[in-house]
């Protein structure tokens, strides 16, 4: 079920599609405690804005070389905690006699004759659509593909005393071990007292546990200064970052978040992806009557995330000058609207264009060129 599910679920509820009809949502655990949390920015009020736990109006980015507290007006960072999250359309779904919530496993999926079927605990239950949200297994990859994993370890940790500068989060802090991959930092504060810090990687492999409560405790002490505090609560999460096509939809069958391609290849943001994909199944179903009229992005941010994933891939360029480069040379405004697909295709050029040049010469001239063979 996971996030893609429920927020789908609560958007069929909300919009008067589910009524009447009969709908099994499958989660294979029952959610109880608070094991992940969605950062994401956006400039209006979200679906979900009710259970936003933080808001962010200011944030820092700190590199070897760089450090800018950035202003990131009109858009608002903002938090939501998973247990929130599960807990909020859990209680929206419960008093709609349409929705069945079961705990088991699934198998596998599959169209039938006239519709689809999904293998629940080896019993095969059947219905008119069916939205996926599991990737049952890797991707079988291709020459031109990449798959690198985003991974973090997070802890919420409490200071016996106020440390903490509650407006501003730490978007990127690059000060941090580089040995493993492009690695930094987020520092995301909930009050004087408390914050979440998360340590971050790109790499195409994961690390020991200890390596990670390592980097975690060399930061809080040597970087943030901080001796004295305990941990509340640690996350840990494994993210694909990969141009791979993920199958959109088979017959009946359509694959949503992760699965359905939702994912930002090039910065592993998903949640704010999978509520316009939502907003968008739900406009098909009120136009046409199925789920498969979408959106899709053009073409062209699909070559970016493969631009940048090439060089993340690579040894020639590290992801600390990258980012560096992005964010002291253009508006954070801007930078936020091409991270979210959404801008034209002159400010595109504009941010391009400062960048390290040759190395991104060559890597879009690369993965131009595998388009085109991919094409013919």
């Amino acid at each position: 079920m996971g996030c893609a599910g429920l927020s789908l679920a609560v958007q069929l509820k909300k919009s008067g599609l589910a009524k009447g009809k009969k709908i099994l949502m499958v989660d294979r655990v029952q959610k109880k405690q608070n094991d992940r949390t969605w950062c994401f920015w956006e400039t209006e009020p979200g679906p979900f804005e009710e259970i936003v736990f933080r808001r962010w109006e200011q944030a820092w980015f700190h590199s070897s070389g760089y450090s800018s507290l950035l202003e990131l007006s009109p858009y608002k960072y903002k938090m939501i905690r998973g247990i929130d999250f599960f807990n909020h359309c859990l209680e929206q779904l419960s008093s709609s006699p349409e929705f069945e919530i079961i705990t088991a496993d699934v198998q596998s999926v599959a169209n039938s004759a006239d519709g689809a079927m999904v293998m629940i605990d080896n019993t095969p239950v059947y219905g008119r659509y069916l939205f996926n949200s599991i990737v049952f297994e890797k991707p079988k990859l291709k020459p031109e593909d990449f798959y690198l994993l985003q991974h973090f370890k997070g802890w919420i940790i409490r200071s016996p005393h106020p440390f903490f500068n509650k407006d501003q989060a730490t978007l990127m802090d690059f000060r941090t071990v580089q040995s493993e991959g492009s690695s930094f930092i987020y520092v995301m504060p909930f009050s004087k007292t408390e914050a979440l810090v998360e340590y971050t990687l790109f790499s195409k492999t994961l690390l020991e546990v200890e390596d990670y409560e390592v980097a975690l405790k060399n930061y809080i002490h040597n970087i943030l200064g901080l001796q004295d505090y305990e941990i509340l609560e640690k996350e840990f999460g494994v993210i694909p970052m990969t141009n791979f096509p993920f199958n959109r939809h088979s017959k009946n069958i359509l694959n949503i978040g992760t699965a359905g391609g939702r994912t930002k290849a090039s910065s592993g943001y998903t949640f704010r992806f999978i509520q316009k994909d939502t907003a968008d199944i739900i406009n098909s179903l009120q136009k046409y009557g199925h789920p498969f009229d979408l959106h899709a992005d053009a073409s062209r941010f699909h070559w970016y995330d493969s631009v940048l994933l090439n060089i993340l891939s690579g040894d020639e360029l590290k992801g600390e000058e990258v980012f560096t480069h992005l964010f002291s040379k253009n508006k954070v405004c801007e930078i936020l609207k091409f991270l979210d697909n959404e801008t034209a295709v002159s400010t595109e050029m504009r941010i391009l264009s400062t960048l390290p040049q040759w190395p991104f010469l060559k890597a879009g001239l690369e993965e131009g060129f595998k388009k085109l063979q991919r094409k013919f």
